[in-house]
């Protein structure tokens, strides 16, 4: 059984595994990026450290996220294509309210290729319909992440 912290895009259900989620904030004030994809929600500081935030329907549908008390900030482990080395980053979510805990093996192939975002993942039906995983490793674009995640050498960390 698996932990999931569920979301909404618009009228869709999606999930992220919850050990991947640090923290769950309200929703918080951003300083802007300059240059960045519009998706690109800003920069925010936690605990003495810079972490930069994108806005997950902005992304996904080109709509920026409601300004509601459900739409939280959602800090969660970023690891590159599952690499060991992680960093935080701020994931803005529609309905961030709700988990569910679940088989891993309820999910299954959607059965759409190249198509879909490489984020998206399986899929599992339940009362809310399809309930789609997203795969935070797999979240950005290789020159968004190397905008994000500069290392102090001025080198993309990998």
């Amino acid at each position: 059984m698996k932990l999931f912290l569920l979301f909404r895009l618009g009228a869709d259900h999606y999930a992220l595994d919850a050990a991947e989620v640090a923290e769950v904030l309200p929703l918080t004030r951003l300083k802007q990026i300059p240059g960045a994809p519009a998706w690109v929600a800003g920069l925010m500081e936690r605990r003495g450290q810079p972490v930069p935030v994108i806005d997950l329907p902005a992304l996904a549908t080109g709509v920026p996220a409601a300004l509601r008390t459900s739409t939280r900030t959602v800090l969660v482990h970023y690891r590159r294509h599952g690499g060991e080395a992680g960093r935080l980053l701020g994931l803005r979510l529609e309905s961030a309210t709700q988990t569910l805990r679940c088989p891993v093996k309820s999910f299954v192939d959607g059965g759409i290729a190249g198509a879909s975002p490489r984020y998206l993942g399986p899929v599992r039906h339940d009362a809310r319909g399809l309930l789609q995983w997203v795969r935070v490793d797999a979240l950005l674009p290789d020159d968004v992440h190397a905008m994000l995640f500069a290392d102090t050498s001025g080198e993309a960390a990998a």
